[in-house]
């Protein structure tokens, strides 16, 4: 059972009784009358041949309120594309599969490409790009939620959970992040909130001042999961990056964009375990390496948009002040976890502080390097201003390939 504390700039929504999903189904049902609801499914086809997403789909199938699911399917050929089309078949709400690495749609991003935007990288936030623009363009939805396919440990109610503060009629909050412990076998995971955000969010504000943003930020208990829900109409103006940084890009986005009372934190498990990451000493392009070096650099771009001066002489200073920090709450993580009766591998928790520490100075040195550089995929807005039918001509592609004519 979560506690009911408001520590945060926003509105933190508990798990308080263990309320039972059937009930929370039966209020969304009504909801959807109002508000239909949908949910995007960003995925790699490996996901498909593991047990994680069979799970999900066998979960997803006793979902009772939602009109529809978006399946984002990357790295699939047309055999792997027909296979998922059978795979997902199961669902009985209307369901759709965006081939991403299919001829129509890979015609669509060509456009795209020649006027220069076009997603830079593939990956999970180009996926999740393209899944929103088909999400605007079926028009079925006023309400969408977006989850990750590998998570184990899921159940209906994580989504349930998730969809209910943005679905209430008598709600206002137009984005909606979930948040969980990092607790699976008997471990204490989640290492790079633990052990990167929240040490550099404080070391940023020792170093370079006191901040809203990073207050705001610093409220969120987990602001790396990646499971969160949205009124339809912040998938029109939010831009959102392609690399690492996607969820501290959507965190920053919803904020520029929207007062902090319309946006709020759900508590939606007690406990979350997914595919882990390696930490990838050797090679900073991958795991975790890769991933704690962009979203430094979207913290310290962030900062530079609201006009904090950052220079190389200040990420030497901010990088040991986030190894200390780092190293100090390596302290109150082991004395939780072992309270908890959890494992906690000391030397290896500061292992990990230390390939951080390097990526936040190479991650410092990234941006300087290339100050102009274009993280965020622009606003569906904007591509609608540039390609009026754009939209349309999606839509049809996705039907297309749905129907078989692949």
């Amino acid at each position: 059972m979560s506690d009911f504390h408001q520590d945060g700039v926003i509105t933190t929504l508990h798990n308080l009784g263990g309320r039972p999903v059937e009930a929370l189904e039966e209020e969304l049902k009504r909801f959807s009358r109002r508000r239909p609801m949908g949910l995007i499914l960003p995925s790699l086809f490996s996901e498909l041949e593991g047990p994680a997403l069979t799970h999900i789909v066998d979960e997803l199938a006793k979902v009772p309120y939602l009109t529809e699911i978006i399946i984002g399917l990357d790295r699939a050929d047309r055999d792997q594309f027909l296979y998922a089309r059978d795979f997902f078949s199961r669902l009985p709400q209307r369901h759709r599969i965006l081939w991403n690495d299919g001829p129509r749609l890979k015609a669509l991003d060509d456009e795209l490409a020649a006027e220069g935007l076009s997603p830079e990288e593939p990956g999970k936030g180009r996926n999740v790009w393209f899944c929103s623009g088909y999400s605007l363009a079926s028009h079925r939805t006023e309400a969408v939620a977006l989850h990750d396919c590998d998570i184990v440990t899921y159940s209906r109610d994580m989504l349930a959970r998730l969809l209910y503060p943005v679905a209430h009629p008598q709600f206002n909050y137009e984005f909606c992040k979930g948040f969980y412990a990092r607790v699976a076998d008997g471990r204490l995971n989640g290492r790079v909130g633990r052990l990167l955000v929240t040490p550099l969010l404080r070391s940023l504000q020792m170093i370079y001042g006191p901040s809203e943003y990073l207050t705001y930020l610093a409220s969120y208990r987990y602001p790396l999961s990646g499971e969160f829900a949205m009124r339809s109409d912040v998938l029109s103006n939010i831009r959102i990056p392609s690399d690492w940084g996607l969820e501290i890009g959507v965190l920053s986005e919803v904020h520029r964009n929207y007062s902090i009372k319309r946006l709020c934190q759900v508590d939606i498990a007690d406990n979350y375990d997914h595919k882990h990451q390696p930490l990838s000493e050797d090679d900073h392009t991958l795991g975790l390496s890769r991933m704690s070096l962009d979203i430094a650099k979207a913290l310290y771009r962030k900062l530079a948009t609201l006009g904090v001066q950052i220079s190389s002489e200040s990420f030497r200073t901010l990088k040991a002040t986030y190894y200390r920090t780092a190293l100090d709450m390596i302290e109150n993580y082991y004395h939780d976890a072992t309270m908890n009766g959890l494992e906690l591998d000391r030397h290896s928790e500061e292992r990990t502080v230390e390939l951080f520490a390097q990526m936040v100075m190479d991650a410092g040195a990234a941006y300087l390097e290339t100050p102009r550089d274009k993280p965020f995929i622009p606003s569906w807005n904007r591509i609608q201003s540039a390609f009026p039918d754009l939209l349309e001509r999606m839509y049809e592609a996705v039907e297309l390939d749905n129907e078989g004519k692949v």
